[in-house]
């Protein structure tokens, strides 16, 4: 077998990928995953994590991406750091092409994930890095003792929200919708916390400031009335987009860009399944990734076998 010869390739590196490439490997499959940025995915950029299970204190993302990176490498799992730009083939056969190398694997696993949702207003792309940001682990220390802005009050702004208190002196939660959606574990603190206020039924217009952040500006979506409020940070939570442009043609995809499968993670490409946030219909949650990464694993474990005979 040549070296770029796989029996399993996985696309993405983040829980449902890495577990996919646990599974696949402990099965005795040649296994590779291809990760464009890092181990972990978005997990990794998490600053603590409470429910997920067997970590009963809880654990930073980051500390359970590097656990689960090393489990899957142990069992033989290789991971190469690129970007599968396309595939193509079929019939027991798939080529990966990325940007120097071409791969061939007989059974592919899509765990490409999502990216944040932008605002599409006035000063997002501006200030990005200047004020506004997607990662709260990242960023927040930036802003010690200083006001800032989440928007989105799911769970994702509220997690992070919280993490952020731990430094901002003040926040303000807005979102387009009048009500909360995020777990009640998770609203009912802030609710409480003085230096947290929440701005319901309200939409950002634009992110002003020059060199930085300086303020934002909303509107009222009940009354029309507009106003600018004074902060010098922005985290967005605006909801996900799949990460599956590369696979357009070549897997069926739901309106909102994400890959469908059947009930054993499949395609509608035999020998390609999919697994996690990439999922059409799925519970976007960490142990849910995982669960469809060892299933995936499993099915395309057996779709091998069916080839070899």
């Amino acid at each position: 077998m040549d070296q770029s010869d796989y029996d399993l390739a996985v696309i993405g590196a983040g829980p449902a990928g890495l577990t996919a490439g646990l599974y696949g490997a402990r099965s005795g499959l040649r296994t590779m995953i291809i990760e464009r940025i890092m181990p972990g995915g978005y997990v990794a950029t998490i600053s603590y994590i409470e429910n997920y299970p067997g970590f009963a204190e809880g654990i930073k993302g980051l500390d359970l991406a590097e656990r689960m990176k090393t489990q899957a490498k142990r069992f033989g799992a290789e991971i190469i750091g690129t970007e599968a730009k396309a595939v193509s083939g079929g019939d027991g056969r798939f080529m990966l092409m990325t940007h120097t190398k071409k791969y061939s694997a007989r059974s592919i696993i899509i765990a490409t994930g999502t990216t944040h949702r932008r605002l599409g207003v006035a000063g997002e792309d501006n200030l990005r890095g200047r004020g506004v940001s997607y990662c709260a682990t990242c960023d927040g220390p930036l802003f010690k003792n200083k006001a800032i802005a989440v928007v989105g009050c799911g769970n994702s702004g509220l997690q992070e929200g919280r993490f952020l208190l731990n430094f901002a002196k003040k926040i303000v939660f807005i979102d387009m919708l009048s009500c909360i959606i995020a777990e009640p574990v998770l609203h009912k603190p802030l609710e409480k916390d003085e230096r947290a206020r929440f701005l319901l039924n309200h939409e950002v217009k634009s992110i002003n400031g020059e060199k930085n952040v300086e303020s934002i500006t909303v509107v009222d979506r009940k009354s029309g009335e507009e106003k600018t409020i004074g902060i010098d940070g922005v985290f967005i939570y605006a909801g996900l987009i799949p990460l599956s442009q590369n696979f357009k043609d070549l897997v069926q995809l739901d309106a909102q860009g994400f890959v469908i499968t059947d009930d054993r993670l499949q395609t509608t490409v035999p020998g390609i399944f999919a697994a996690g946030d990439i999922r059409a219909n799925t519970v976007r949650q960490i142990v849910t990734a995982c669960g469809d990464g060892a299933a995936a694993a499993l099915y395309a474990y057996q779709y091998v076998q069916t080839m070899n005979h």
